[in-house]
Parts: structure tokens; C-alpha cells; sequence
């Protein structure tokens, strides 16, 4: 079937006068694609076609290419080419308006448009402030009458990745009042953010650092101050997923109401995972766990994820859920504690 639709897709841009401007792959077993070259990268070649939508297939099944519009050629020794590409006696032909190059198809490490290569060069020297994403959600209810109620919520996650380091920020907060019978109460207060960096050292290992701080009323938390190091593993990553392991190592100073302060090492591991569900949604989670190494069945959990749909170009729909488990817990408070927020937000790049 998928080589009856490439077919098709090649007869139909043969037939079409857009043809004379668009890319032509012939792969090795005779399929034809017409569309336009995006990228090859780690062995693959993504097309766009008008038909078919993107299509990707493997640098080593294609038999001749032919590009008119200049591509970004680097080789496998570095050197890097500008160009329209054909293949000539089974190498490609890389023609500039100074010179042509033939380059073998196997020498050939990167292809990429024009938009691409622009993406490109903006990883390698980024300033501080460019390539940060992220959203933001403001959440509240309320209710008047019998009893009078008030939750007021937000949430922050924010990232800026490189080619070789990641940054994230993370924050997410709630409050709740309660009004009845001629009493007003504090049902739920609770502040929980941290940052974290990463940076790699090779293909696939990286180190992390991150810094959290929570606040916990009904924990009779005062300030939870945590500081690690780790190392981690990128265990897969594609265009629409990323699945990050870690472990490592931290210090723990807790400062509670009863009056009680703890210092304490831990042992920790966890993972990331971010995947993209559509074309519209996003979803992310973060999970780690805590071992107390001077008391032995001490430790604590967390887990945080996060949901984001689409409505504009900037405004969205995000539901998030924040996890604490800690045991043993404060003295006549429960273990866990959940704080969830659903609302509009907003997203952000730059």
C-alpha cells in the first residue's frame, strides 16, 4: 500500500507543472517522491509533499536526488557545501554559483533547507534570554450562598533547550479559603518550584543539577531547601517523544512548624518524559524518588505532569498535577499530599 501511494504521488507530480519546481528522490526500489527536501539527519531523509504530508525514509535507500532549490550540504570530515544537489554516476553534484562538488552519498552527514539550517545556527550561540518555551496558567472557583468558597491557583513550566544543555523552571501554587457558619478557614496552602540544568557530555549521557523549594502548610512545612547533582542517561528521543533517566545524589534541609529542622543526604533516581500528542497537545511528566541515607526507611516521593491543549496561537488549555509523598510524615499529618490545577494559560517562546 505505502509503495502504491508513493507511486501515485509520483505519477501525479510528474503530471503537474509544479513539478519543474519541486524535489525528485528516487528510492533504490524504483519510488518515486516529489516534495521538498526539509532534512537528512542520523541516516534519515524527511520530505514535505503536498500529497502525502511528510514522509521519511532511510539516506542509504535513495538512488538519485535532485534538488533545485540551494541546500546546506555538511560532509562526515566537516566541510560544508551550499548548493543545489543532482546525481551524477552515483554521486551528487553539489552546484553553486562558484563551483560544483561531487560528494559520494555515504560522505554526506547533514542536509537541510533553509528554514533548518537558520534553526540551526540559532542553537549554536543562543544569548540567555532566546529559545525559552513554556506555559502558564492562572486557575480560580468560587462559590457564595450556604458557604462561601475561594481556590485560587497557578502554574509556570518553562524550558530552553540547546544542542548541548537544557534548562527547565517549574512552579505551581494554591490557595483555598473557606467561609461558613461565621468561620473562615485556610483549606489548603502549598508552594512548590525548583530549576534544574543539564548539560551533555556526550551523545547520550549528561550531567544534571537542580535546586527545589516547597512549602507546605498542612505538612507544617516551612521551607523544604533541596540541592543535587546527577548524572543522566537520554534513553530515546524522536521529534515527538524524549525519555531522560537519572540519578544522583543531594542535600536536604527541611524546616518544619512543630519547631523541628532536618538536614539529611539522599540517593535519588527518577526520569523525564516529555511527548507530543497531536499537533496541538503536549504532555509531561517528571518523577523522582528520595532515600533518606541516614535512616533507613525514610524517603520521599514526587511527581509532576502536565497537559497542554492548544485553543490559539497562544492561548491553551493546561491541566497539571503535583504528587508529595513523604514517610514518615509530620506528626498527625497524613503522607501524601496532591495539588492539582486545570485553567486557560498561555504559552511563550522566544
Amino acid at each position: 500500500m505505502w509503495r502504491l501511494l508513493l507511486s501515485i504521488a509520483g505519477l501525479i507530480g510528474s503530471l503537474s507543472p509544479a513539478t519543474l519546481m519541486a524535489d525528485q528522490i528516487v528510492l533504490k526500489n524504483g519510488d518515486r517522491i516529489t516534495g521538498s527536501i526539509v532534512k537528512q539527519d542520523g541516516g534519515n531523509l524527511t520530505i514535505k509533499t503536498d500529497l502525502l504530508g511528510t514522509v521519511t525514509t532511510a539516506w542509504d535507500k535513495v538512488e538519485s536526488v535532485r534538488a533545485d532549490k540551494p541546500l546546506h550540504v555538511v560532509t562526515k570530515e566537516g566541510a560544508s557545501l551550499e548548493g543545489t544537489l543532482t546525481t551524477v554516476n552515483g554521486s551528487i553534484e553539489v552546484a553553486s554559483a562558484a563551483a560544483k562538488t561531487m560528494v559520494p552519498p555515504s560522505d554526506i552527514a547533514t542536509l537541510r533547507n533553509a528554514d533548518e539550517q537558520r534553526n540551526y545556527e540559532r542553537l549554536l550561540t543562543p544569548d540567555w534570554g532566546q529559545l525559552w518555551t513554556g506555559n502558564a496558567t492562572l486557575g480560580w472557583a468560587g462559590s457564595q450562598g450556604n458557604a462561601q468558597t475561594l481556590t485560587f491557583t497557578t502554574g509556570l513550566n518553562a524550558q530552553r533547550a540547546t544542542r548541548n544543555d537544557k534548562t527547565t523552571i517549574h512552579f505551581n501554587t494554591i490557595k483555598a479559603t473557606a467561609f461558613s457558619s461565621g468561620q473562615n478557614s485556610l483549606t489548603a496552602e502549598a508552594i512548590r518550584g525548583g530549576v534544574a540544568y543539564d548539560h551533555n557530555i556526550r551523545k547520550t549521557i549528561f550531567v544534571n543539577f537542580f535546586n527545589d523549594y516547597e512549602f507546605d502548610k498542612f505538612q507544617n512545612l516551612d521551607l523544604r531547601f533541596v540541592l543535587g547533582v546527577g548524572v543522566g542517561f537520554h534513553a530515546f528521543k524522536t521529534d515527538r517523544a524524549r525519555l531522560d533517566l537519572v540519578g544522583g545524589s543531594d542535600f536536604n534541609r527541611s524546616s518544619y512548624s512543630t519547631p523541628a529542622i532536618t538536614r539529611t543526604a539522599e540517593v535519588y533516581f527518577g526520569d523525564d518524559y516529555n511527548r507530543k500528542l497531536g499537533k496541538a497537545a503536549t504532555f509531561n511528566q517528571t518523577a523522582r524518588i528520595f532515600h533518606d541515607v541516614n535512616h533507613s526507611g525514610f524517603y520521599r516521593a514526587t511527581f509532576d505532569s502536565g497537559t497542554s491543549v492548544r485553543i490559539t496561537k497562544w492561548l491553551n488549555w493546561n491541566l497539571s498535577l503535583s504528587d508529595r509523598f513523604v514517610t514518615p510524615p509530620a506528626i498527625g499529618r497524613k503522607s501524601n499530599d496532591v495539588l492539582y490545577t486545570t485553567g486557560l494559560g498561555f504559552t511563550f517562546s522566544r
